[in-house]
């Protein structure tokens, strides 16, 4: 027997037969919301399932599948421990048939509602025959009468309507009545390239525990075939881990989480980043009590602001609308009627721009592309399973919107190599904002670039083989992408300006901005590393 189920069976009280069943979702490990924080443990029985059907959806990145499982395998002693009657089921098969059975045997089940859109789906027949009965998820901080209330009933909506009324709503960084230190949000201000002070820190590590220990041979074994680098030191497991890595954060990162949040570099993937995003979503911290202590640290208005911007605003704000939108399968139109899109069935696959380009080889590690900005954030990913808001946005999602790539294939591609990716999160931050998939329906503009702010704000093209003031492709790129798209986006607000530049841009200049992108498409698509040598003479030969 394993360490786990002996530890499990040590532990676990009896099943008298007067317990009220709850089925935990992942998303929910924490005896601080419903019916856990509430209700006596000797009164509760718990089921946890760990099935390969999950983890067989799609092939996440290994570091993914450990952390979850390792964090749901000591939830669960934790429960027991805490006098909780624990089942614990290993299986192949979906949510809905294990919940089923256990329904059969024990009577209704009682869920917190899941994050998860796909888990919702799964159990929806259950729920519809009675055997699974769906309470409140208290993990939330905000309500969709809120949503409601800042946005009105059609869209498109906007994150910064609803952030002031949360902000109103919650009273958290306001005074008397008004924002603290003046204003709503300090984002224009938090906008500084990062050159190396201050020193960015040491990400912790954690001691793995027997737990942690099998979980990863676990994983190596039976998900060889994932990809992904697995570190069992790099799997914050247990309350008093996220403890310290929330400690960390707020010592090491906070302070100059403002200034530097937009930043970019080779030398550290998060820089001042908190990296506790996995564990929030996973509910082994709580939003609701990071939000406050952040609020009420001794740093800068800059950092306090942006950080929680970023969790009572954004993180709430994108599952608003996930839910508002049926997982972007449903969009009001202009009068508030749902408007089916794409393939409900394979994931909602909105394509604003019209592109459809299958996602390179570069971003699975298979193949450099010759970018070192693109290909040094992928390293990063594979490695840690993580990147920072700002490299997903402008290097990763940049990169694949340029080239036209469908917003469901990078979309699914983020979903599998991160940490803290789930479909309620991805969907909205990749196929919504990245991609501009879903047009202005909750962002205002394509969020693109070309070698110019990627120099700037990062410090990737010191070592890349192109010059991003002469023969970097990026720079043609993004030419390429306004000129291909100024249809559709020419009467955009916030792009005016790089519109009328292109209007000004010689026609010669164009051609050859569009002679690049085609010749820069096809040679990613074969896997064919770029090379300022290479490129030139394609463009020179008119070989594509």
């Amino acid at each position: 027997m394993s360490t786990f189920l002996e530890r499990l069976r040590a532990r676990n009280p009896e099943d008298d037969g007067d317990r009220r069943w709850l089925f935990v979702p992942i998303d929910q490990l924490s005896d601080a919301i419903g019916p856990l924080a509430v209700e006596a443990p000797e009164s509760l029985a718990v089921l946890l399932v760990e099935t390969t059907w999950k983890a067989r959806r799609r092939p996440y990145h290994r570091q993914k599948l450990a952390l979850v499982l390792t964090n749901q395998r000591h939830f669960a002693l934790e429960q027991a421990e805490r006098g909780v009657h624990v089942r614990y089921v290993f299986s192949d098969d979906s949510y809905r048939d294990v919940v089923g059975e256990a329904a059969d045997e024990v009577g209704p089940l009682r869920v917190a509602r899941p994050a998860e859109r796909e888990l919702r789906a799964d159990l929806a027949p259950l729920v519809e025959d009675g055997r699974l009965e769906v309470v409140p998820h208290e993990g939330w901080l905000t309500t969709t009468a809120e949503f409601v209330e800042s946005q009105g009933e059609t869209p498109p909506w906007r994150m910064d309507r609803f952030y002031r009324h949360v902000r109103k709503a919650t009273g958290i960084l306001m005074e008397d009545g008004e924002f603290v230190g003046g204003k709503l949000s300090f984002d224009a201000s938090n906008r500084e390239p990062w050159r190396g002070e201050p020193p960015a820190p040491d990400v912790p590590t954690f001691a793995p525990d027997p737990i942690t220990e099998e979980v990863c041979a676990l994983v190596s074994e039976r998900f060889s075939d994932h990809p992904g680098t697995l570190r069992d030191d790099a799997l914050p497991a247990t309350p008093d881990d996220a403890r310290t890595l929330w400690r960390w954060a707020k010592r090491r990162c906070l302070p100059w989480f403002g200034p530097y949040q937009d930043a970019m570099s080779t030398a550290s993937s998060s820089l001042f980043h908190s990296r506790i995003s996995p564990l929030l979503h996973l509910h082994r911290l709580l939003p609701r009590d990071v939000v406050a202590e952040a609020a009420a640290l001794d740093v800068p208005i800059e950092s306090r602001e942006g950080f929680v911007r970023q969790i009572l605003g954004w993180r709430e704000f994108v599952r608003h609308v996930h839910e508002a939108t049926d997982g972007f399968r449903a969009i009001p139109d202009e009068t508030g009627a749902p408007r089916p899109v794409g393939r409900p069935d394979d994931g909602a696959s909105p394509s604003f721009l019209d592109a459809h380009a299958p996602l390179p080889p570069v971003f699975w590690g298979d193949a450099p592309s010759g970018l070192r900005c693109l290909d040094h954030v992928v390293e990063d990913v594979w490695r840690d399973g993580t990147s920072h808001h700002i490299t997903r946005l402008m290097v990763l999602s940049n990169l694949a919107t340029l080239l036209d790539v469908e917003p469901r294939a990078t979309t699914d591609w983020f979903w599998v190599a991160y940490t803290d990716a789930y479909d309620w999160v991805v969907e909205p931050n990749v196929l919504g904002m990245g991609t501009f998939g879903t047009g202005d329906l909750m962002t205002t503009k394509p969020y693109v670039s070309g070698a110019a702010y990627l120099d700037r704000m990062g410090d990737a093209c010191g070592d890349c083989a192109f010059d991003p003031k002469g023969d970097c492709p990026i720079r043609s790129l993004y030419w390429a992408f306004l000129d291909r798209h100024r249809d559709v986006l020419a009467e955009n607000p916030r792009l005016r300006m790089p519109m009328r530049s292109l209007a000004n841009r010689a026609d010669d200049r164009r051609d050859e901005d569009a002679r690049v992108f085609e010749v820069v498409r096809d040679a990613l698509a074969a896997g064919e590393e770029l090379t300022p040598t290479g490129l030139a003479e394609r463009l020179d030969g008119g070989d594509t």
